[in-house]
């Protein structure tokens, strides 16, 4: 057995140990291996060397929270043991249309951020309700705003679900608009609504099926491919080397939701295990448990990934 043991000089100790040490409990109910106790300004951690070690950047990590905004409770404290940090500790990825901030919520949101930050490609794989979409347009958003591209271009496969096209009423965006509903959703979020409707009808934002992607060059620009999972590896590969000078792409999919025929495989599977280690080439992997929807939501999907 391990002891660590932490100073709180200068802490204000009930708001930061919670009442009857409350705080603290969450984090020896998550570390059942690991016994912390409260002395005057000490914290002591003892047990399991591997788990002490994360329990004390949990605790320091708390230390600094609580030194920036004066307060612990128990949704910050599980927080900072689910994701390593707060949500209100993140920077924004930028304000959107009504002022609210866009935050990265969990660890692998701020993960994609990250990545963006180092990569000129990279790719998002994840269950539905990881926010893999919305960090992303954001990020696109961001862009587009600090100017440092000229347009924000957004793409996905309509192969969907058994529908087709041809089939659906109108003309082509009145077929395709369902399609890229969540993709105007999160834009709505992010741009005025007029704004965005101007910037959609000058192309600074172009919202376009893949295919239109064919025999393009796309530079100065932000380019997201969303649902990639329901492209076939010949689609990717046209659409990535569309790439070109001073842009970045980001690359969404969700590899348990494929609606391809039988006899085609997925563009993503065959991407992902093609260019996993290409320099400048980024891959994050989401799970369950950075779903932000319904609390089944996340049940749900550990259910059908375990059987």
């Amino acid at each position: 057995m391990v002891e660590k043991v932490i100073n709180l000089d200068d802490i204000e100790l009930v708001g930061f140990l919670g009442v009857e040490n409350k705080n603290i409990q969450e984090i020896e109910i998550a570390f059942p291996k690991t016994k912390i106790v409260s002395r005057g300004n000490k914290i002591s951690i003892k047990g399991n060397k591997d788990q002490l070690i994360e329990v004390e950047k949990i605790i320091r990590s708390l230390m600094v929270h609580f030194d920036k905004f004066g307060k612990l409770n128990k949704k910050i404290v599980l927080n900072h043991i689910k994701n390593g940090f707060s949500n209100e500790e993140s920077e924004p990825i930028l304000y959107g249309s009504s002022g609210k901030k866009i935050i990265a919520k969990t660890l692998n949101q701020k993960k994609i951020v990250e990545l963006h930050s180092k990569n000129d490609l990279v790719f998002v794989i994840g269950p539905a309700g990881t926010g893999k979409t919305y960090v992303s347009v954001a990020l696109g958003v961001k862009a587009l705003k600090e100017k440092k591209v000229k347009k924000i271009i957004i793409t996905r496969p309509v192969v969907e679900a058994g529908e087709n096209l041809g089939f659906l009423p109108g003309d082509l965006q009145d077929k395709i608009d369902p399609y890229l509903k969540p993709i105007y959703d999160a834009l709505e979020d992010m741009i005025p609504i007029q704004k965005m409707r101007k910037l959609i009808e000058n192309k600074t934002i172009e919202i376009a099926p893949l295919a239109y992607m064919r025999g393009r060059t796309l530079k100065n620009a932000f380019i997201l491919l969303d649902e990639a999972q329901n492209t076939t590896q010949s689609q990717l590969k046209m659409f990535l080397t569309r790439l070109g000078e001073n842009s970045k792409m980001i690359v969404t999919g969700d590899i348990s939701q494929i609606d391809l025929r039988k006899n085609q495989s997925s563009g993503l599977i065959d991407a992902q295990n093609k260019l996993n280690k290409i320099t400048g080439i980024g891959f994050i992997h989401l799970d369950s448990t950075d779903v932000l929807r319904h609390n089944l939501v996340k049940k749900i999907l550990d259910k059908y990934q375990s059987s």
